[in-house]
């Protein structure tokens, strides 16, 4: 089984991915907890009250700090990495290959030559999952693709070799 997947066909930049190392990525999505839980709107007033409320407190208890290094300090729950069964949206690659105006779709490739198209809106919600339980998906990955609803969560689209805009 090959890890690397080629995002190639009607994209301004051909990108290869490599979901070893999505596991540092900042962008990841617990998958045990993301469809189970509600996506709640919050009032952006009440956000914005809440933010300037804990940088308010955090100055009071730390000083300020100049420039701002406490957003740039990232904190990895080994425990958590070493268990979670962790996804990420394809959105952000479709971006990075900035797919040209002429294309209408993306296709999924498989190992047994089964392709599976999406449009292009639809394709940027799906989610790429690369662990089960912290272990990588050797025998059927090196991703599985799901819907952003879950609807596919137990049937998702295995043994993927390649995507490609068309």
């Amino acid at each position: 089984m090959e890890t690397i997947i080629p995002i190639k066909g009607a994209v301004t930049y051909q990108l290869t991915l490599d979901p070893t190392v999505w596991i540092f990525d900042d962008r990841k999505l617990d998958l045990k907890t993301y469809f189970t839980t509600q996506d709640v709107k919050e009032d952006s007033d009440i956000k914005y009250m809440r933010e300037v409320g804990a940088h308010w407190s955090r100055e009071i208890m730390e000083g300020a700090t100049f420039p701002p290094t406490l957003k740039s300090e990232r904190k990895f729950d080994r425990k958590g990495m070493e268990t979670g069964t962790f996804g990420i949206e394809l959105g952000h690659f479709l971006k990075n290959a900035e797919i040209k105006p002429e294309a209408t779709k993306i296709i999924f490739e498989c190992e047994n030559g089964q392709e599976y198209p999406f449009s292009i809106e639809e394709a940027s919600t799906l989610i790429l999952k690369y662990s089960q339980d912290g272990k990588p998906l050797l025998e059927d990955g090196p991703i599985h693709v799901l819907k952003r609803d879950g609807s596919n969560i137990d049937n998702p689209i295995k043994n993927v070799i390649a995507i490609r805009a068309e």
